[in-house]
């Protein structure tokens, strides 16, 4: 039985191209809303790392794919990225490219399958069908963008822990805590649209 809003929604028969043209696509469009996202960003001064609505889309849409497709999704998403695709957060401090990952932000990208992976497999157990289930597993997502982000600003920069968490943490913490909030809504809302929950 289809336990992601995708694969509910999904064409299911026999037919193994149509459905790995309809995984393809679901990863594709995943991935070109994080890009979406990331240029939506807001550069801070007192930190190199900008304000996004990325890790939302990164864990709404994991949570909408299930484990596989969502971390998929991210992978591609940070291929494109290395590849010179204009697809990480504007700035005019950081490059695009392969380079931005070794940058400041890129604990926090490479984070990403890992965060969309966790979404999608509490997603896959039914963890948003209703609001407060996806309200913990959107913030076990987030914790892996943050850990991933903060553990590389302290360890991969020698900024050390405490600098990386007043310039990787605690300036997003409060802003990032009301958008996941909201984010945790989404996918029981589509649930009781689509009037399937069980």
């Amino acid at each position: 039985m289809p336990t992601t809003f995708f694969a509910v929604l999904a064409t299911r028969g026999d037919s193994r191209a149509l459905r790995l043209l309809q995984h393809a696509g679901a990863v594709a469009f995943a991935m070109v809303l994080t890009s979406a996202a990331a240029q939506i960003s807001i550069p801070l001064p007192f930190t190199p790392v900008p304000f996004t609505f990325q890790p939302m889309v990164v864990l709404v849409c994991g949570a909408a794919l299930g484990s596989r497709l969502g971390c998929s999704a991210q992978v591609l998403y940070l291929a494109a990225g290395i590849l010179g695709a204009p697809v990480f957060a504007a700035s005019p401090l950081l490059p695009q490219g392969a380079a931005r990952l070794i940058g400041p932000t890129g604990g926090y990208l490479m984070a990403y399958p890992l965060a969309a992976f966790a979404a999608g497999w509490l997603a896959e157990r039914r963890f948003d069908r209703r609001y407060i289930t996806s309200v913990l597993a959107m913030v076990c997502g987030l914790a892996l963008v943050f850990a991933g982000g903060v553990g590389w600003l302290a360890f991969g920069h020698g900024l050390g822990m405490r600098a990386a968490l007043a310039v990787g943490l605690y300036p997003f913490i409060a802003a990032d805590l009301v958008k996941l909030l909201v984010a945790a809504g989404v996918m029981p809302t589509l649930w009781r649209l689509l009037g399937r929950i069980a």
